[in-house]
């Protein structure tokens, strides 16, 4: 899948969810349970157990039906890694511009990490495809992409680090290409012992508030 239409695909569903659980097992129930949800899209963390194996096992048995990209991307030779075993997109915590430029080399999508607004400027004079502000809610959350957008209207934001079913509306309203959400949807507690359904609940309501919001601007 080229490029533009990954991106396009991210925009479309709204919702880029984290995969941070403890077990290849509960990476797998979890990511299941978001495509019964409605979400097409999703990042397998790199930073949890085992990650490169949960990477390969998710990319094989969703790679048809689900976007599946890299997340907690701390460098480009893991980067390359990860591109190299079929993720879509990779997402990053911080501003690393190996990272972003072993992307472009791959044409593979990247969000990269940044906070501040020069942080977010050289991410995108980098190339990053979208700009994940991290940790968003620290910085006063759906107030401070406002003041963010006000001047750089031209960059695409990924708000995460607190986003929640209460909040989603609100940066959506405010311009925000997706968002990025983690624990308030994806986590072991969620996971149960009824495969997921209270993940694939609130994937459903995500996705119902941000097409409400949509069709409203």
């Amino acid at each position: 899948m080229r490029k533009s239409e990954v991106l396009e695909r991210i925009r479309g569903c709204g919702v880029v969810p984290a995969v941070r659980v403890d077990t290849e097992e509960q990476a797998l129930r979890a990511l299941e349970a978001l495509g019964h949800g409605g979400i097409s899209v999703a990042e397998v963390a790199m930073s949890m157990p085992q990650a490169a194996r949960v990477l390969d096992r998710a990319i094989s048995r969703f790679g048809d039906c689900m976007l599946i990209g890299a997340g907690t991307v701390l460098d480009a030779e893991t980067a390359r890694h990860c591109i190299l075993a079929g993720a879509q997109f990779i997402v990053s915590p911080a501003l690393n511009v190996s990272t972003i430029e072993i992307c472009r080399r791959y044409s593979v999508a990247v969000f990269a990490g940044a906070l501040t607004p020069t942080e977010i400027l050289t991410a995108w004079t980098a190339g990053a495809d979208c700009v994940k502000v991290f940790p968003v809610s620290a910085a006063g959350g759906v107030s401070y992409i406002k003041a963010i957008r006000a001047p750089l209207p031209q960059v695409e934001l990924l708000p995460m680090g607190g986003v929640s079913l209460e909040s989603a509306a609100d940066y959506i309203q405010a311009g925000c290409f997706a968002l990025g959400v983690g624990n308030d949807l994806v986590s072991v507690s969620n996971l149960g012992d009824d495969g997921g359904a209270a993940i694939t609940q609130r994937a459903a309501e995500y996705r119902a508030r941000i097409e409400g919001i949509r069709k409203k601007r």
